[in-house]
Protein backbone atom coordinates (compact mmCIF):
# COMPACT_ATOMS: atom_id res chain seq x y z
CA UNK A 1 0.00 0.00 0.00
CA UNK A 2 1.13 3.31 -1.00
CA UNK A 3 1.31 6.34 1.93
CA UNK A 4 2.31 9.69 1.08
CA UNK A 5 5.89 10.73 2.52
CA UNK A 6 6.95 12.79 4.95
CA UNK A 7 10.78 14.20 5.05
CA UNK A 8 12.77 14.58 8.48
CA UNK A 9 15.10 17.66 8.34
CA UNK A 10 18.81 16.39 9.15
CA UNK A 11 19.15 15.44 12.84
CA UNK A 12 15.77 15.01 13.70
CA UNK A 13 14.98 11.72 13.58
CA UNK A 14 16.97 10.81 16.86
CA UNK A 15 14.23 10.29 18.72
CA UNK A 16 12.00 8.31 16.54
CA UNK A 17 14.96 5.81 16.02
CA UNK A 18 14.83 5.05 20.24
CA UNK A 19 11.36 4.07 19.27
CA UNK A 20 9.75 7.60 20.54
CA UNK A 21 5.79 7.19 19.48
CA UNK A 22 5.49 11.05 18.41
CA UNK A 23 7.03 13.45 15.70
CA UNK A 24 7.02 17.00 16.11
CA UNK A 25 5.86 19.50 13.88
CA UNK A 26 9.59 21.05 13.94
CA UNK A 27 11.43 17.83 12.74
CA UNK A 28 9.17 18.12 9.52
CA UNK A 29 11.00 19.14 6.28
CA UNK A 30 8.47 18.58 3.57
CA UNK A 31 6.35 16.34 2.85
CA UNK A 32 5.89 14.48 -1.11
CA UNK A 33 1.92 15.47 -1.43
CA UNK A 34 -0.79 17.77 0.44
CA UNK A 35 -1.37 16.41 3.53
CA UNK A 36 -4.52 15.60 5.16
CA UNK A 37 -5.73 15.17 8.41
CA UNK A 38 -5.97 11.62 9.55
CA UNK A 39 -3.87 10.70 6.83
CA UNK A 40 -1.93 7.78 7.16
CA UNK A 41 2.22 8.72 6.08
CA UNK A 42 5.30 6.99 5.90
CA UNK A 43 8.26 8.81 7.54
CA UNK A 44 11.46 8.92 6.63
CA UNK A 45 14.60 10.68 7.62
CA UNK A 46 16.99 12.88 5.33
CA UNK A 47 18.36 10.35 3.56
CA UNK A 48 14.87 8.91 2.87
CA UNK A 49 15.67 5.73 4.87
CA UNK A 50 12.23 4.81 6.20
CA UNK A 51 11.74 5.13 9.86
CA UNK A 52 7.65 5.00 10.87
CA UNK A 53 3.92 4.89 9.76
CA UNK A 54 1.63 7.31 11.83
CA UNK A 55 -1.30 9.16 11.75
CA UNK A 56 -0.62 12.51 10.24
CA UNK A 57 -2.53 16.02 12.10
CA UNK A 58 -2.29 19.42 12.90
CA UNK A 59 -0.30 20.65 15.87
CA UNK A 60 2.20 20.20 17.76
CA UNK A 61 2.08 16.20 17.21
CA UNK A 62 2.69 15.92 14.05
CA UNK A 63 2.66 12.11 13.45
CA UNK A 64 1.32 9.21 16.22
CA UNK A 65 3.19 6.38 15.28
CA UNK A 66 1.59 3.07 14.53
CA UNK A 67 4.57 1.14 13.66
CA UNK A 68 8.28 1.08 13.17
CA UNK A 69 8.03 -1.32 10.32
CA UNK A 70 7.32 -0.93 6.82
CA UNK A 71 3.86 -2.30 6.68
CA UNK A 72 0.34 -2.13 5.84
CA UNK A 73 -2.18 -0.58 8.11
CA UNK A 74 -5.17 -2.91 6.94
CA UNK A 75 -7.06 -5.76 8.60
CA UNK A 76 -4.55 -7.97 9.92
CA UNK A 77 -2.62 -4.79 11.80
CA UNK A 78 -5.32 -3.93 13.83
CA UNK A 79 -6.18 -7.51 14.62
CA UNK A 80 -2.55 -8.29 15.45
CA UNK A 81 -2.37 -5.18 18.17
CA UNK A 82 -6.17 -5.68 19.31
CA UNK A 83 -5.22 -9.24 20.42
CA UNK A 84 -1.69 -7.94 21.73
CA UNK A 85 -3.80 -5.90 24.26
CA UNK A 86 -6.23 -8.38 25.04
CA UNK A 87 -3.19 -11.15 25.78
CA UNK A 88 -1.64 -8.66 28.08
CA UNK A 89 -4.77 -8.07 30.35
CA UNK A 90 -5.11 -12.00 30.26
CA UNK A 91 -1.93 -12.22 31.51
CA UNK A 92 -2.05 -9.30 34.25
CA UNK A 93 -5.28 -10.94 35.49
CA UNK A 94 -7.91 -8.59 34.79
CA UNK A 95 -9.68 -10.37 31.13
CA UNK A 96 -11.46 -13.44 31.92
CA UNK A 97 -12.38 -13.32 35.35
CA UNK A 98 -16.05 -13.91 36.59
CA UNK A 99 -15.96 -11.13 39.27
CA UNK A 100 -14.45 -8.41 37.00
CA UNK A 101 -15.74 -7.11 33.52
CA UNK A 102 -14.37 -3.92 33.97
CA UNK A 103 -10.99 -2.81 32.20
CA UNK A 104 -9.52 -1.00 30.01
CA UNK A 105 -8.38 -2.89 27.10
CA UNK A 106 -6.39 -0.39 24.78
CA UNK A 107 -4.56 2.24 26.58
CA UNK A 108 -2.98 4.67 22.99
CA UNK A 109 0.86 4.95 22.95
CA UNK A 110 0.82 1.98 26.11
CA UNK A 111 -0.61 -0.41 23.70
CA UNK A 112 1.38 0.33 20.54
CA UNK A 113 -2.28 2.33 19.23
CA UNK A 114 -1.59 6.19 19.77
CA UNK A 115 -4.82 8.32 19.88
CA UNK A 116 -7.04 5.15 20.55
CA UNK A 117 -8.80 3.95 23.96
CA UNK A 118 -11.12 1.09 24.27
CA UNK A 119 -12.57 0.47 28.00
CA UNK A 120 -14.66 -2.72 28.62
CA UNK A 121 -17.93 -2.66 30.93
CA UNK A 122 -19.05 -6.01 30.92
CA UNK A 123 -20.17 -7.30 26.86
CA UNK A 124 -20.23 -3.75 25.66
CA UNK A 125 -17.03 -1.64 24.70
CA UNK A 126 -16.38 1.83 24.84
CA UNK A 127 -14.31 3.28 22.46
CA UNK A 128 -12.43 6.48 22.08
CA UNK A 129 -10.30 8.30 19.23
CA UNK A 130 -8.43 11.31 20.22
CA UNK A 131 -7.08 11.76 16.94
CA UNK A 132 -8.62 12.34 13.32
CA UNK A 133 -6.65 9.35 12.17
CA UNK A 134 -7.97 7.10 14.60
CA UNK A 135 -11.13 8.19 14.20
CA UNK A 136 -10.61 7.71 10.25
CA UNK A 137 -10.27 3.70 10.99
CA UNK A 138 -13.08 3.49 13.72
CA UNK A 139 -15.14 1.04 11.66
CA UNK A 140 -11.77 -0.91 10.71
CA UNK A 141 -11.00 -0.63 15.15
CA UNK A 142 -14.52 -2.06 15.40
CA UNK A 143 -14.37 -5.04 13.01
CA UNK A 144 -11.03 -6.57 14.42
CA UNK A 145 -12.28 -6.12 17.86
CA UNK A 146 -15.65 -8.23 17.22
CA UNK A 147 -13.33 -10.37 15.77
CA UNK A 148 -10.57 -10.92 18.62
CA UNK A 149 -13.03 -10.21 21.33
CA UNK A 150 -16.25 -12.94 19.90
CA UNK A 151 -19.41 -13.99 21.71
CA UNK A 152 -17.86 -12.11 25.01
CA UNK A 153 -18.65 -9.03 22.89
CA UNK A 154 -22.30 -7.49 22.85
CA UNK A 155 -22.02 -4.03 21.60
CA UNK A 156 -19.07 -1.36 20.75
CA UNK A 157 -20.58 2.04 21.97
CA UNK A 158 -18.61 5.13 19.87
CA UNK A 159 -17.55 8.18 22.23
CA UNK A 160 -14.88 10.76 20.48
CA UNK A 161 -17.63 13.59 20.37
CA UNK A 162 -15.56 15.75 23.27
CA UNK A 163 -11.43 13.90 22.20
CA UNK A 164 -11.22 14.75 18.74
CA UNK A 165 -9.64 18.00 17.49
CA UNK A 166 -12.38 20.83 17.73
CA UNK A 167 -10.85 22.80 14.79
CA UNK A 168 -11.32 19.44 12.31
CA UNK A 169 -15.12 20.06 12.63
CA UNK A 170 -15.56 16.03 11.66
CA UNK A 171 -18.98 16.53 13.39
CA UNK A 172 -19.22 13.75 15.55
CA UNK A 173 -21.81 11.96 17.55
CA UNK A 174 -21.41 9.63 20.20
CA UNK A 175 -23.74 6.11 20.10
CA UNK A 176 -23.42 2.83 19.11
CA UNK A 177 -21.27 1.59 16.32
CA UNK A 178 -22.34 -2.23 16.59
CA UNK A 179 -24.87 -3.75 18.78
CA UNK A 180 -27.00 -2.18 21.91
CA UNK A 181 -26.91 -2.69 25.72
CA UNK A 182 -29.03 -4.32 27.72
CA UNK A 183 -27.79 -3.09 31.23
CA UNK A 184 -25.06 -0.21 32.17
CA UNK A 185 -24.10 -2.62 35.10
CA UNK A 186 -20.81 -4.13 35.10
CA UNK A 187 -18.59 -5.89 37.46
CA UNK A 188 -15.21 -5.01 39.51
CA UNK A 189 -13.27 -6.73 41.75
CA UNK A 190 -16.72 -8.32 43.20
CA UNK A 191 -18.75 -4.94 43.30
CA UNK A 192 -21.39 -3.81 40.83
CA UNK A 193 -20.80 -0.38 39.43
CA UNK A 194 -23.39 1.54 37.21
CA UNK A 195 -21.62 2.73 33.85
CA UNK A 196 -22.72 6.30 32.08
CA UNK A 197 -20.86 6.04 29.07
CA UNK A 198 -23.92 8.00 27.43
CA UNK A 199 -23.03 10.92 29.49
CA UNK A 200 -20.73 10.45 32.02
CA UNK A 201 -16.89 11.78 31.88
CA UNK A 202 -13.97 10.15 30.20
CA UNK A 203 -15.75 6.50 28.81
CA UNK A 204 -18.33 6.68 31.69
CA UNK A 205 -16.01 5.52 34.80
CA UNK A 206 -12.68 6.18 36.25
CA UNK A 207 -11.39 2.30 35.64
CA UNK A 208 -7.51 3.70 36.33
CA UNK A 209 -8.38 4.10 40.47
CA UNK A 210 -8.90 0.10 40.68
CA UNK A 211 -5.79 -0.95 42.23
CA UNK A 212 -5.97 2.26 44.22
CA UNK A 213 -9.51 1.42 45.18
CA UNK A 214 -8.69 -1.98 46.70
CA UNK A 215 -5.96 -0.38 48.53
CA UNK A 216 -7.83 1.78 50.51
CA UNK A 217 -10.44 -0.85 51.37
CA UNK A 218 -7.97 -2.23 53.72
CA UNK A 219 -7.14 0.75 55.46
CA UNK A 220 -11.29 1.78 55.88
CA UNK A 221 -12.46 -0.74 58.96
CA UNK A 222 -13.49 1.35 61.42
CA UNK A 223 -12.61 4.66 59.77
CA UNK A 224 -14.88 7.66 59.16
CA UNK A 225 -13.93 8.22 55.53
CA UNK A 226 -14.67 11.45 53.33
CA UNK A 227 -14.27 10.91 49.74
CA UNK A 228 -14.37 14.10 48.08
CA UNK A 229 -14.33 15.09 44.41
CA UNK A 230 -16.25 11.36 44.25
CA UNK A 231 -18.14 11.06 41.15
CA UNK A 232 -19.15 7.36 40.37
CA UNK A 233 -18.49 6.76 44.32
CA UNK A 234 -15.77 4.18 43.33
CA UNK A 235 -13.80 4.73 46.60
CA UNK A 236 -17.22 5.18 48.70
CA UNK A 237 -18.45 1.44 47.60
CA UNK A 238 -14.87 -0.19 48.59
CA UNK A 239 -14.65 2.31 51.93
CA UNK A 240 -18.17 0.11 53.05
CA UNK A 241 -16.82 -2.79 51.80
CA UNK A 242 -14.01 -2.61 53.70
CA UNK A 243 -16.23 -1.61 57.07
CA UNK A 244 -15.99 1.96 57.42
CA UNK A 245 -18.21 3.43 60.57
CA UNK A 246 -19.60 5.95 57.83
CA UNK A 247 -18.24 7.39 54.41
CA UNK A 248 -19.61 10.69 52.90
CA UNK A 249 -19.21 11.38 49.42
CA UNK A 250 -18.67 14.84 47.71
CA UNK A 251 -19.23 16.13 44.53
CA UNK A 252 -19.98 19.82 43.00
CA UNK A 253 -22.03 17.71 40.43
CA UNK A 254 -25.80 16.80 41.29
CA UNK A 255 -25.70 14.32 38.74
CA UNK A 256 -22.72 12.60 40.29
CA UNK A 257 -24.40 12.61 43.84
CA UNK A 258 -27.16 10.47 42.37
CA UNK A 259 -24.86 8.22 40.46
CA UNK A 260 -22.74 7.77 43.65
CA UNK A 261 -25.94 6.84 45.68
CA UNK A 262 -27.31 4.52 42.91
CA UNK A 263 -23.80 2.78 43.12
CA UNK A 264 -24.18 2.44 47.03
CA UNK A 265 -27.45 1.07 46.79
CA UNK A 266 -26.46 -1.61 44.39
CA UNK A 267 -24.20 -2.95 46.75
CA UNK A 268 -25.06 -1.80 50.11
CA UNK A 269 -28.89 -1.44 49.96
CA UNK A 270 -30.27 1.08 52.81
CA UNK A 271 -27.04 1.43 54.31
CA UNK A 272 -27.30 4.28 56.49
CA UNK A 273 -23.37 4.68 57.00
CA UNK A 274 -23.09 6.57 53.84
CA UNK A 275 -24.32 10.24 53.16
CA UNK A 276 -24.31 12.23 49.57
CA UNK A 277 -23.67 15.91 49.14
CA UNK A 278 -23.33 18.04 46.05
CA UNK A 279 -21.24 20.78 47.34
CA UNK A 280 -18.04 22.77 45.79
CA UNK A 281 -14.92 20.86 47.78
CA UNK A 282 -12.94 23.65 48.80
CA UNK A 283 -15.99 24.99 50.48
CA UNK A 284 -16.74 21.52 51.84
CA UNK A 285 -13.74 21.21 53.55
CA UNK A 286 -13.75 24.95 54.82
CA UNK A 287 -17.04 24.15 56.56
CA UNK A 288 -16.55 20.56 57.98
CA UNK A 289 -15.45 19.82 61.87
CA UNK A 290 -11.57 19.77 62.61
CA UNK A 291 -11.25 15.62 63.02
CA UNK A 292 -14.49 14.81 61.93
CA UNK A 293 -13.09 12.04 59.14
CA UNK A 294 -9.90 10.23 59.74
CA UNK A 295 -9.51 8.80 55.52
CA UNK A 296 -9.53 11.39 53.49
CA UNK A 297 -9.24 10.75 49.16
CA UNK A 298 -8.72 13.76 46.93
CA UNK A 299 -9.15 12.82 43.74
CA UNK A 300 -9.89 16.34 41.62
CA UNK A 301 -10.08 16.36 38.07
CA UNK A 302 -7.00 17.49 36.25
CA UNK A 303 -6.06 21.08 37.75
CA UNK A 304 -3.71 21.06 34.21
CA UNK A 305 -4.89 19.77 30.43
CA UNK A 306 -1.60 21.62 28.82
CA UNK A 307 1.95 23.18 30.43
CA UNK A 308 0.25 26.59 30.50
CA UNK A 309 -1.79 25.96 33.21
CA UNK A 310 1.03 24.91 35.50
CA UNK A 311 1.49 27.30 37.75
CA UNK A 312 -2.22 27.32 38.83
CA UNK A 313 -2.51 24.19 39.38
CA UNK A 314 0.77 23.31 41.41
CA UNK A 315 -0.82 26.03 43.97
CA UNK A 316 -4.35 24.17 43.69
CA UNK A 317 -2.82 21.18 44.54
CA UNK A 318 -1.30 22.56 47.35
CA UNK A 319 -4.37 24.54 48.59
CA UNK A 320 -6.57 21.53 48.54
CA UNK A 321 -4.10 19.20 50.62
CA UNK A 322 -3.16 21.79 53.04
CA UNK A 323 -6.82 22.24 53.97
CA UNK A 324 -7.14 18.41 54.16
CA UNK A 325 -4.54 18.11 56.15
CA UNK A 326 -5.60 20.91 58.51
CA UNK A 327 -9.15 19.09 59.12
CA UNK A 328 -7.74 15.63 59.23
CA UNK A 329 -8.08 13.68 62.39
CA UNK A 330 -4.62 12.90 64.28
CA UNK A 331 -3.03 9.18 62.81
CA UNK A 332 -5.57 9.82 59.83
CA UNK A 333 -4.69 8.41 56.66
CA UNK A 334 -5.17 10.42 53.60
CA UNK A 335 -5.11 9.00 49.59
CA UNK A 336 -4.18 12.10 47.24
CA UNK A 337 -4.39 11.84 43.85
CA UNK A 338 -3.17 14.18 40.21
CA UNK A 339 -4.62 12.57 36.98
CA UNK A 340 -2.76 15.95 35.18
CA UNK A 341 -0.42 14.41 32.47
CA UNK A 342 1.45 18.34 32.69
CA UNK A 343 2.07 17.16 36.25
CA UNK A 344 4.96 15.01 37.14
CA UNK A 345 5.54 13.13 40.28
CA UNK A 346 8.54 15.47 41.87
CA UNK A 347 6.34 18.62 40.89
CA UNK A 348 2.92 16.80 42.86
CA UNK A 349 4.93 15.37 45.73
CA UNK A 350 6.77 19.46 45.81
CA UNK A 351 2.64 20.68 46.26
CA UNK A 352 2.04 17.94 49.05
CA UNK A 353 4.70 18.73 50.88
CA UNK A 354 4.43 22.12 50.89
CA UNK A 355 0.88 21.78 51.99
CA UNK A 356 1.76 19.62 54.89
CA UNK A 357 4.51 22.14 56.09
CA UNK A 358 2.00 24.63 55.75
CA UNK A 359 -0.42 22.98 57.90
CA UNK A 360 2.42 21.54 60.09
CA UNK A 361 1.49 18.24 60.24
CA UNK A 362 4.41 15.15 60.46
CA UNK A 363 3.32 12.98 57.69
CA UNK A 364 4.83 9.76 56.53
CA UNK A 365 4.37 8.46 52.93
CA UNK A 366 2.66 4.62 52.99
CA UNK A 367 2.29 4.19 49.20
CA UNK A 368 3.62 5.86 46.09
CA UNK A 369 0.53 5.09 43.49
CA UNK A 370 0.02 5.21 39.76
CA UNK A 371 -2.10 4.22 36.79
CA UNK A 372 -2.78 0.04 37.03
CA UNK A 373 -1.37 -2.30 34.40
CA UNK A 374 -4.22 -2.30 32.12
CA UNK A 375 -3.22 1.52 31.52
CA UNK A 376 0.13 0.23 31.05
CA UNK A 377 3.47 3.02 29.89
CA UNK A 378 5.30 2.41 26.63
CA UNK A 379 8.80 2.42 27.91
CA UNK A 380 9.78 4.64 25.52
CA UNK A 381 7.50 6.91 26.13
CA UNK A 382 7.41 8.52 29.75
CA UNK A 383 4.58 10.85 28.82
CA UNK A 384 2.33 7.69 28.74
CA UNK A 385 2.70 8.06 32.92
CA UNK A 386 -0.08 10.50 33.95
CA UNK A 387 -1.61 9.29 37.28
CA UNK A 388 -0.01 10.14 40.34
CA UNK A 389 -1.00 9.23 44.09
CA UNK A 390 0.30 9.31 47.89
CA UNK A 391 -1.13 7.33 50.88
CA UNK A 392 0.04 9.30 53.76
CA UNK A 393 -0.18 9.34 57.30
CA UNK A 394 -0.81 12.00 59.37
CA UNK A 395 0.09 12.77 62.97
Amino acid sequence: MKYKTIYLRRGKDESLKRFHPWVFSGAIDRADEKLEEGDIVKVVDANSQFIALGHYQIGSIAVRVLSFEERDIDESFWLERLQAALDVRRSIGVAGRQDNTTYRLVHGEGDNLPGLVIDMYGGTAVMQAHSVGMHLCRLQVAEALKTVMGERLTAIYYKSETTLPYKASLGQENGFIYGASQSDVALENGLRFHIDWLRGQKTGFFVDQRDNRSLLEQYSMGRNVLNMFCYTGGFSVYALRGGARLVHSVDSSAKAVELVNANVELNFPQDDRHKAYAEDAFKYLDQMETGAYDLIILDPPAFAKHKDALKNALRGYTKLNAKAFEKIHSGGILFTFSCSQAVNKDQFRLAVFTAAAMARRSVRILHQLHQPADHPINIYHPEGEYLKGLVLYVE
